[in-house]
């Protein structure tokens, strides 16, 4: 990871916000489409940006079943926490956006068996209707290692996060 640090060790972040955030953007993810960043990271805590079902490769799944969906959602999230440098299992605070909440069964079974033991916080919103005709976004919050720097050997780590020094 490259990233630019202070004397107290916190990481600066890419233009404005202070000493001590960091702004994170997933290279496994398409690079966000508005002023915001996939993570921001700050004190030990990591900020995931809402996930919709939008593929690596930018292919929206918004005219995709349900089930195909939420997978995409939670594979992103993955995606996010991996950039962040930490796990499923480090989750504080999960929101889920649902635009029929008909479909929440559906998509708390998913999310069950993809969280395992894990029981984070959780709220579920529902929405008239979400970006791109999306039938669900996610975002959440997560703990990072004690010393609030990204951990290294994470089970689900992915690629060093792209962090952007100040300018």
């Amino acid at each position: 990871m490259t990233a630019v640090e202070d004397p107290a060790g916190d990481h600066h972040p890419r233009g404005g916000g202070g000493a001590g955030i960091a702004t994170l953007d997933c290279a496994q993810l398409t690079s966000p489409a508005g002023h915001y960043s996939h993570v921001v990271t700050h004190r030990g805590v990591a900020y995931i940006s809402g996930q919709l079902p939008v593929t690596p490769d930018g292919s929206r799944l918004a005219g995709e079943p349900f089930d195909v969906q939420a997978r995409q959602v939670l594979s992103n999230l993955d995606a996010c926490l991996a950039t962040a440098g930490t796990s499923r299992e480090r989750l504080l605070s999960v929101t889920v956006h649902v635009t029929d909440i008909d479909d929440w069964p559906a998509f708390d079974r998913l999310y069950a068996d993809w969280l395992g033991a894990s029981r984070p916080a959780r709220a579920v919103v529902g929405a008239r209707e979400l970006h791109h005709g999306s039938a669900v976004e996610v975002h959440a919050i997560a703990a990072l290692d004690q010393a609030g720097t990204p951990q290294a050997g994470t089970p689900q780590a992915g690629p060093a996060p792209a962090i952007t020094p100040p300018r």
